[in-house]
């Protein structure tokens, strides 16, 4: 199994209503895209503002193996997701990991 990790820094405010659409998109994966195990997303919530640093959106997907992970980056649906964040995002910060 790999984890692939994923915080998001947006350019822009982005309401409330536009962060829920974003999430729903993403849990959506699990059920559209071989290989996904399991997954997770949701809003920084965290009280430790020093760390904070403007991620608003993190993302945690377990994937079966290697191949899976390696097959999701061009899938077609996340290749949409990710053509709907065009020029809105400031960062993004992807850590992928075998999990032990």
């Amino acid at each position: 199994m790999y984890e692939h990790l994923v915080v998001f820094k947006f350019n822009t405010n982005i309401s409330p209503a536009k962060q829920q659409e974003l999430l729903d998109q993403l849990l959506s994966f699990r059920d559209r895209i071989p290989g996904i195990l399991d997954i997770s997303a949701g809003i920084n919530l965290t009280e430790e503002t020093a760390n904070i640093q403007g991620y608003t959106l993190g993302l945690r997907v377990t994937f079966e193996n290697l191949e899976s992970l390696r097959s999701y980056g061009p899938h077609p649906i996340h290749q949409e997701f990710v053509k709907s964040l065009d020029g809105m995002l400031d960062n993004v910060i992807v850590v992928d990991y075998p999990k032990v």
